[in-house]
This record gives C-alpha cells, sequence and structure tokens, in this order.
C-alpha cells in the first residue's frame, strides 16, 4: 500500500507539472494592454493605408495614454475613446479612397513572443485595443498601448519615445527644409 501511495504521488506530481507548464502566466500579461491593427488584406495599397492608420490613431492616442498611470486607466479611456479611434481611422481610410470602415475594439486575444527593445513579452492571452480595417483579413501591425512602448509623451517628467514617431519626426522635418 505505502509503494501504491508513493507511486500514485509521484505520477500525480508529474501531471500537475506538465499540466503548469502548459498554462500561460497570466500575471505578466495582466501588466500590458496592447494594440492590434489588422488590414483589409495582404494588397500593397491595404498594407499601405493600415500603416497610415496607426500613425494616425498613435497621434491620436498619445496625449491621452501619457496621462494614464495605470493599465486600468488607459482601459478605461480607450473605452471612452473607442468612437474616436474608429473616427480617425475611418477618415484615414476615407483620404485615401478606401470604401470599407474600421471597427475597433477591447478584447482578450492571443499573441506569440515579441521583443520591443530589450523587453520580451511572452506569448499568451493579453488585453488589447483591436482596430479591424475592412475585413480585417490582411497582416497585422501591433504593440504595446501601456506601458506606452508604441507612443510618445510627456508625463511627470517621464518621455516615452517611440522609434515608429522618431522616424516621422525625421521624414517632416527633413520635408520642410
Amino acid at each position: 500500500m505505502k509503494k501504491f501511495c508513493i507511486s500514485f504521488l509521484i505520477v500525480a506530481i508529474i501531471i500537475l507539472s506538465v499540466i503548469g507548464l502548459n498554462l500561460p502566466n497570466n500575471a505578466v500579461h495582466e501588466e500590458y494592454l496592447r494594440i492590434h491593427i489588422r488590414a483589409d488584406s495582404n494588397l500593397d495599397d491595404a498594407q499601405a493605408v493600415k500603416y497610415k492608420v496607426r500613425d494616425a490613431v498613435v497621434e491620436y492616442l498619445t496625449p491621452f495614454i501619457a496621462e494614464c498611470k495605470t493599465k486600468a486607466q488607459a482601459e478605461s479611456m480607450l473605452k471612452d475613446q473607442i468612437d474616436k479611434i474608429e473616427q480617425v481611422a475611418d477618415g484615414v481610410l476615407k483620404n485615401f479612397g478606401f470604401d470599407y470602415k474600421s471597427t475597433a475594439k477591447i478584447k482578450s486575444e492571443e499573441f506569440p513572443t515579441r521583443v520591443y527593445g530589450g523587453l520580451e513579452l511572452e506569448s499568451g492571452i493579453y488585453d488589447a485595443l483591436i482596430i479591424e480595417l475592412g475585413s480585417g483579413k490582411g497582416d497585422n501591425w501591433w504593440c504595446v498601448v501601456y506601458p506606452p512602448l508604441c507612443f510618445v509623451g510627456e508625463s511627470s517628467g517621464y518621455q516615452y519615445r517611440s522609434k515608429i514617431k522618431d522616424v516621422i519626426d525625421r521624414f517632416y522635418s527633413n520635408k520642410e527644409k
């Protein structure tokens, strides 16, 4: 009987260990709020306008995100701004001659592992602002809204920088010369 109990205990520990290794570490994922913009298709023009929408949405959201001190604040702000986010995206789509519209929502979604500078985010389920352009069946762009790894702004002595925004700023400053 003693051998049976020990064997049962060892098997139970192995099973629980294997199950535990396959569960995502949600505590890590709960710290982040991501952004995901899905293009209508993989045609060149649909992919190009996806980046135009990204730039406009990032520019619009930057001052709001800079004021957020927690993920909960960022998520609440995004919920309040959903209609305006869609208006910004739809304005870009219309300006570039697209007849489809965008939809924006906040939901939990599976993401693969991604590295941002020196920070590696493990694959798993994250809360995210999802912006679908038209059918949303094309390739996508994504980053992190909170903490603001894709946004620039100054608040309380902190400066959030984005390589994408820096490139855009350099482009426009060279264009004015």
